[in-house]
């Protein structure tokens, strides 16, 4: 393998690195929302009864919560209360 082969390599290797670090840097931040979900559409922690990810039961649960934008989550309004950053009941 000559330089340039290699110098080639190192460029490429270089510019798939900061291809991913631009990937990840560019994901939204998001914050865990508790109480917003809708029945069967929460991310996880759904309570007793429960397993994972879409098994809440009811909409609004207080024990389940569902990825929102950061900074939005205390701001939205469901019929049982606004949503909240900490786990409730």
């Amino acid at each position: 393998m000559n330089h340039r082969h290699i110098a080639s390599l190192a460029l490429t290797f270089a510019a798939l690195t900061a291809g991913v670090a631009h990937a990840e840097a560019a994901k939204p931040a998001v914050e865990k929302c508790w109480g917003v979900a809708k029945a069967g559409q929460n991310d996880c922690a759904a309570g007793p009864g429960t397993t994972c990810a879409g098994t809440a039961k009811a909409d609004y649960q207080k024990n389940a919560w569902k990825n929102v934008p950061a900074g939005t989550c205390t701001a939205i309004k469901t019929p049982k209360g606004n949503g909240s950053l900490t786990k409730v009941g």
